[in-house]
């Protein structure tokens, strides 16, 4: 599975990027922008986005409606990460048709159970 791994702050790139591999993915490309990661999805394919809702540029959501808004995008499965809990956010996400949602901090099992849930959506 290649992931892309969206956040404008290097250590919760690299926070990301280490959990993925402890859960046994390997194949991850970090960007550090919405804008940058839409480029990288125009530019090969990624089978999921995990990407933080906060960042300059182009912030998650705006992200999440491009994917959805392109044909050959619109089925990649995002998973929004956040420190936002605001019930209107996350309402906002959800109908923006977000696969999955994780609030910071979160642990390795939280990550793991929004991947499994993410790939029985998939199959």
């Amino acid at each position: 599975m290649k992931i892309l791994v969206v956040d404008d702050m290097p250590l919760m790139r690299h926070v990301l990027t280490n959990m993925l591999r402890k859960l046994h993915y390997d194949d991850i490309v970090e960007a550090t922008n919405g804008e940058q990661a839409f480029l990288f999805m125009q530019q090969q394919h990624f089978d999921l986005v995990i990407t933080d809702l906060h960042m300059p540029k182009l912030d998650g959501k705006s992200l999440l409606c491009r994917i959805r808004d392109d044909k050959l995008l619109s089925t990649t499965p995002v998973l929004m990460v956040t420190c936002e809990d605001s019930a209107q956010t996350v309402r906002e996400i959800i109908a923006a048709k977000v696969s999955g949602f994780m609030i910071k901090p979160f642990s390795l099992n939280v990550l793991a159970d929004q991947l499994k849930k993410i790939a029985k959506v998939a199959i």
